[in-house]
């Protein structure tokens, strides 16, 4: 990673570095939470039946300051930052980091699979959302700038949403160039027009008091608790600091967090206060009545422009969410194209983008405005919130040996936090909010069928294989003909005659001068390192064990890799080499143990489906012989 380097550099080039590299998170990780000002404040007062007096403004404003600064500046980016799976971030980092936290219990793992894979489900309702939220309150700008568009705004959203979809595939490198300057303008631009506002009005200063945040609660009953649904929004992208921390670094997260961003968004919070003070009616559009009028359609320009750049990051983050599933063995395997040759972690996965596309579509065209919008937002949000808490609190018991006191300390501030954020957003499911939960569920259940799927296949795999060793023995004895050559056999048991072997025997009656069984696995850190890439084990009878490591971030590429096998004894020449696997066939039976009819018929579609594995470990399809095999499920 570029940021691991920065400490062999000299105290001049290491403060350059940190520079660069805090600029160009400014333009990936805060598009999300940069753009959040749009419509935090116009959703939390302006709807729900809310009236924004000046107690409810300095209560609402209070509640925002100290969400950012307990939320995002002590969990996220101090305490959750912490808890890096070799550098990497994300939620499907977090959960193979607590899981290895927890090598000694199978129960134990399961249920912190189930948390991550469903927190990870929430993070797709967030890139569904995001986008639509995000470019629907950049364009309802246009309402205010001229009244007589507001029709107009739905279809201009989608048609900047369909080109953003559209150019994916060429990746984002060329974009991303852009991306610091235009989110570092916006984020000036947020305290400038902030600072006009707080200057007419100081007094919205008090807000930092908590004391007008319990006086909120206190005055205002139960609509204050469905209120803090709305001050959720402030908060959305606060995964996006944790998830890119790999790209970027703790530090220059850090610095951009502390230094720019969150004195920006604050700013231009207090300075949506100020002008609510003066003027309660600007509830209708407090952002951009900011503006002054001038200005306003370079604003929503610039607006649009910060919007799509938040899109881009979640879209993207969904992309890598989505190879990391894949290799953990959570997803069927998808095409992946790699649109950078510098920057692995530049993806794009064509499945995942129509998918998303549609999605994003139907939220635009069934909820029409990002007040509506703002109701669904808050669950995908929250829900991935608590989440990341739960599992950060393991790996600090577990691997950081915090003591008992610490971890309930830690655990009831935030949880506390994290779940009344959630139950303020579960009174707005009827509003909207079961749209991400419908999203949430779904992809839960395509995860976690997946995953017990592929166990109930290894396990029919191996009850049904013969053991290896009696047969190199026996080959020995009763040797067939064998011709010249290597032959690989990808297997999940390296203690079991590979079924494509016994078929290539039976039915061709020989056997290879060398043979490779070939286990593939991925590890649970995103990297492998050197010295775990390979390992070869000798059988006898010219019959080697060959197991290949992968990190979860990893693409892996099994030429490549056999390439390296001469530096443990084991050299490949591919002209002379064949791969072997065999493709199975899966039947849905009733009558066996294992999962529900209807999941098993679910797993034999997505099994039908998926990318090859020849594909997904990039194996010459000149060089592969695949023999079919049906197992029953």
């Amino acid at each position: 990673m570029s940021h691991q380097t920065v400490q062999c550099l000299s105290p001049a080039e290491n403060r350059r570095r940190l520079r660069a590299l805090a600029l160009g998170a400014i333009g990936v990780v805060f598009g999300d939470i940069g753009t959040s000002p749009l419509y935090t404040m116009k959703e939390t007062l302006g709807t729900h039946g809310m009236t924004p007096t000046p107690s409810a403004v300095l209560g609402v404003l209070s509640l925002v300051f100290w969400a950012l600064i307990v939320v995002v500046s002590l969990k996220y980016v101090t305490f959750v930052m912490r808890a890096d799976n070799k550098g990497e971030g994300g939620i499907m980092a977090l959960m193979a980091l607590a899981q290895r936290s927890m090598s000694g219990s199978a129960r134990a793992r399961w249920v912190l699979a189930g948390f991550g894979i469903f927190g990870a489900a929430l993070f797709y309702g967030d890139g569904v959302i995001t986008p639509a939220i995000s470019v629907l309150g950049a364009v309802e700008g246009l309402g205010v700038a001229a009244p007589g568009l507001d029709k107009y705004v739905v279809w201009i959203a989608l048609a900047i949403l369909l080109v953003m979809f559209a150019v994916q595939r060429h990746g984002t490198h060329s974009v991303g160039r852009a991306f610091a300057p235009v989110m570092a303008l916006w984020f000036v631009v947020l305290a400038v027009l902030g600072v006009r506002q707080i200057i007419t009005n100081p007094q919205v200063l008090s807000a930092v008091n908590p004391l007008h945040a319990i006086r909120f609660f206190i005055n205002h009953g139960n609509t204050s608790f469905i209120a803090l649904g709305g001050v959720v929004l402030a908060l959305t992208g606060a995964e996006a600091l944790y998830a890119d921390m790999g790209h970027f670094g703790k530090k220059p997260i850090r610095v951009a967090w502390f230094g720019f961003v969150l004195p920006a968004l604050l700013l231009n919070y207090f300075g949506q206060g100020a002008l609510l003070l003066g003027n309660p009616r600007a509830i209708d559009s407090p952002f951009y009545l900011m503006v002054p009028e001038s200005l306003l359609y370079p604003m929503i320009v610039l607006a649009a422009a910060a919007a799509v750049i938040a899109s881009q990051a979640v879209i993207s983050g969904a992309f890598s969410m989505t190879r990391e599933a894949m290799t953990l063995g959570y997803s069927p395997r998808l095409a992946v194209v790699h649109t950078s040759r510098e920057m692995s972690g530049q993806i794009f996965v064509p499945w995942v983008n129509r998918m998303l596309m549609v999605l994003v579509i139907v939220a635009v065209l069934g909820f029409r405005s990002s007040d509506n919008l703002g109701a669904a937002y808050g669950i995908a949000v929250t829900g991935t919130m608590t989440v990341t808490t739960a599992l950060a609190l393991v790996v600090a018991r577990k691997r950081w040996h915090w003591s008992w006191f610490t971890v309930v300390l830690v655990g009831v501030l935030f949880l506390i936090i994290d779940l009344s954020f959630f139950g303020a957003n579960l009174l707005k499911v009827a509003h909207g909010g079961w749209f991400p939960l419908v999203l949430g569920v779904v992809l839960f259940s395509v995860m976690t069928t997946w995953r017990r799927g592929r166990e109930l296949v290894m396990r029919e795999i191996k009850q049904g294989g013969l053991a290896l060793a009696p047969f190199i023995e026996n080959i020995a004895e009763h040797p067939p003909l064998r011709v010249p050559g290597t032959a690989i056999f990808l297997t999940a048991n390296q203690h079991a005659v590979p079924h494509a072997l016994l078929h290539n025997l039976k039915h061709n009656k020989v056997l290879h001068e060398r043979n490779v069984l070939l286990t593939v696995e991925t590890l649970e850190t995103p990297v492998a390192e050197v010295h775990e890439r390979i390992e070869i084990t000798p059988m006898g009878g010219n019959f080697f064990g060959l197991e290949l490591r992968f990190g979860f971030a990893e693409d892996p590429n099994i030429p490549l890799a056999l390439t390296q096998c001469s530096r443990e004894g084991l050299g490949f020449d591919m002209m002379d080499t064949t791969f072997f696997l065999s493709r199975e066939t899966i039947v849905a039976d009733a009558r066996r143990p294992g999962m529900a009819l209807w999941r098993d018929k679910l797993f034999a579609f997505m099994a039908r489906n998926a990318l090859p594995a020849t594909a997904f470990f990039q194996i010459p399809g000149n060089r592969l012989i695949e023999l079919g095999a049906q197992v029953e499920i």
